[in-house]
């Protein structure tokens, strides 16, 4: 098989080398994204999932050779900003991905990029600002806060302001702070679902996240729901630190570090005592799974954790298939337009969530299989939400088409994005942890159409 052929077994990962003084070194980086930018426009395959390829290209075409050698090395930069990392063209698309030897790992790329940014300097205080969730979620909610937060973000005039000073697109509909976090509400139902399930196989810990604990902590109830309904013995976790995402995408990796050497500790204990670990954010999920066990190859107790880890439907057809998982549910849920979050797809264990929802009597699942374009803090950012919402278009229309009875995402954020892009619907948004709650007849009136 010649190189231009490509690779045709399934990708390697390599571990990232961070913390070795080449990953940081201008001229060095400068030359492998030449390299690798020279290999995307003689392929062009992933034009379509992001605007980082487009950029590129657009850079190349308008050029004076029509080359790469006619794109000044300062531009480079416009690419590396249009890349949120969402790994798809690693996972689903580039023919050169290693064993390759081309040995083509294109967010890993971009990922180096954004560190020498970040270590640079480069970076804003918006973005600082906004990749620090859990010292914003601390904030926002505290009660006398909290109503205030929720209202400015609502109003057109502090929008106006927020867009101003802060570049936060006023147009984009942000999700809402909690007036009571998860954990608050959590902690009681630990004791109870250990003695409900101590007959039964499996325990859980579940880890709640920091958009479940300041965001949508119904969500984190509606999983905790399904596990007492399957006699699952279960302990709700403190709030622990932020898994580290944001700061990843942010390219600040020293946080990165700083928020690993909190988490994984109390995580890899459990993990040792047997216990399975939920996180009902995919992004979350994967951090943990795939993300830390690359920056911290050498670290036993972080891969400890990334084995134990597991996405929540992922963990249900485990235990349908071992018999374990009821299937008792009263409810049909209709026609579902459900939509698979890239960081859920990267995860290499199928589709999990359509699977579990299709186990549902009078329930059809349309699934989306295609970047929605928020990714986190990303499409919030007055630079980037009209490229979110253009490169969303396609999923606001296939998730309009079978006219659903719900619209639902593994990715909280995502499926915001998307009820924003369809405009005026009769379908309700809900997670799908809050669908299955609903199809055993454990509550969730108010996701009725």
């Amino acid at each position: 098989m010649s190189n231009r052929e490509g690779n045709l077994e399934a990708p390697t990962r390599h571990p990232i080398r961070w913390r070795e003084a080449d990953y940081y070194d201008p001229a060095k980086l400068t030359a492998e994204l030449a390299r690798v930018f020279d290999i995307c426009h003689g392929c062009r395959r992933c034009v379509s999932l992001c605007h980082a390829f487009p950029t590129l290209f657009d850079l190349i075409d308008q050029g004076p050779s029509g080359e790469l050698d006619g794109v000044a090395e300062g531009s480079f930069g416009q690419v590396v900003d249009q890349c949120y990392l969402c790994d798809l063209c690693y996972m689903t698309k580039c023919p050169y991905t290693p064993p390759h030897p081309w040995s083509i790992d294109f967010p890993h790329l971009m990922l180096r990029a954004k560190a020498q940014k970040f270590k640079g300097g480069e970076t804003t205080f918006r973005d600082r600002l906004l990749t620090s969730t859990d010292r914003l979620g601390k904030l926002a909610t505290i009660p006398l806060v909290v109503r205030a937060v929720n209202a400015a973000n609502r109003n057109p005039v502090a929008r106006k302001l927020m867009e101003k000073v802060l570049r936060v697109h006023q147009q984009r509909e942000l999700p809402p702070y909690a007036t009571k976090r998860f954990t608050a509400g959590a902690a009681a139902s630990s004791a109870r679902a250990a003695r409900a399930g101590a007959k039964t196989l499996g325990k859980v810990a579940v880890l709640a996240t920091c958009y479940v604990q300041y965001n949508e902590p119904g969500i984190g109830h509606d999983l905790l729901a399904v596990l007492e309904h399957n006699e699952i013995p279960y302990k709700v976790l403190p709030h622990l630190a932020c898994c580290g995402m944001p700061k990843l995408e942010l390219g600040d990796l020293e946080s990165v570090a700083r928020l690993k050497a909190e988490n994984i500790p109390r995580l890899a204990a459990l993990a040792r005592e047997g216990y399975a670990i939920l996180t009902p954010v995919p992004s979350c999920t994967l951090m943990f799974k795939q993300e830390l066990p690359l920056l911290f190859p050498e670290d036993s107790e972080v891969r400890c954790v990334a084995e134990a880890m597991f996405d929540p439907f992922e963990y249900f057809m485990l235990r349908y298939r071992d018999g374990l998982l009821k299937t008792d549910f009263k409810r049909a849920l209709g026609k579902v337009s459900y939509h698979i979050p890239c960081h859920t797809r990267v995860q290499n264990v199928g589709q999990k969530t359509r699977e579990t929802l299709e186990l549902i009597p009078g329930t059809t699942v349309f699934p989306v299989e295609r970047c929605a374009g928020h990714d986190g803090t990303w499409g919030v950012k007055l630079e980037f939400f009209a490229s979110s919402m253009k490169i969303g278009k396609p999923v606001f229309k296939q998730m309009r088409e079978p006219d659903p009875d719900y619209i639902s995402s593994d990715c909280a954020i995502a499926g915001r994005h998307i009820r924003q892009g369809m405009g005026a619907t009769r379908a309700v948004k809900a997670h799908p942890l809050s669908l299955l709650r609903l199809a055993y007849g454990l509550g969730a009136d108010d996701l009725t159409p």
